[in-house]
């Protein structure tokens, strides 16, 4: 989910700078350091958006920079467990689907796709079913439960979230769109 939080960090300013230490100079530092990287408490911070404030420089011995504390508004993506998000394909391999929600990827294994067999389309780059001869390709929108979720701080890249789509209501988009016309079809 995304959120606007209020944050707190330490910004080096180098020297080249002091003569001119500004809002705009604290936030387009902030940027640089904090932007696309995953906190546990946070998730990934996605832009910092306003510098509150500036505390007082503080000078370390041996660093040419001067420090300062800020305390500014980001936007961060931090997806919670049981949280239900849309996303797109953005890869398929032989073991399942990788889904891009927000600024990170779920995998979406082959096993919590469809109660159905679904064998891997290498050619066509999609997992498909002999049954009722659905697809799942690069592309397609997803709607899927997040089901487990392990955060790399080092490496946001190497983070994991295990998603779900075998639950009611979730799933391809275009398959939900079938059975809600199927269903109406057969109230009526």
């Amino acid at each position: 989910m995304y959120k606007r939080v209020r944050l707190r960090d330490t910004v080096e300013v180098p020297p080249r700078f002091l003569a001119d230490v500004s809002e705009q100079l604290v936030k387009e530092l902030l940027q640089d350091k904090l932007e696309g990287r995953m906190d546990e408490d946070v998730g990934s911070v996605v832009s910092v958006v306003d510098v509150v404030d500036i505390g007082d420089g503080s000078v370390l011995p041996g660093e040419p920079g001067v420090y300062y504390d800020a305390t500014f508004d980001a936007i961060t993506f931090d997806p919670q467990m049981q949280e239900v998000v849309d996303g797109e394909v953005v890869e398929v391999v032989n073991f399942g689907a990788f889904v891009g929600i927000g600024p990170v990827d779920g995998l979406l294994h082959v096993s919590q796709i469809s109660d159905e067999y679904l064998a891997f389309d290498e050619e066509n780059q999609q997992l498909a079913s002999r049954e009722s001869n659905q697809t799942l390709s690069v592309g397609d929108a997803v709607r899927a439960r997040i089901v487990t979720k392990s955060i790399d701080e080092r490496n946001p890249r190497d983070s994991k979230i295990g998603l779900t789509a075998k639950q009611p209501g979730l799933g391809k988009h275009g398959w939900l769109r079938e059975q809600r016309e199927q269903e109406a079809t057969a109230g009526e």
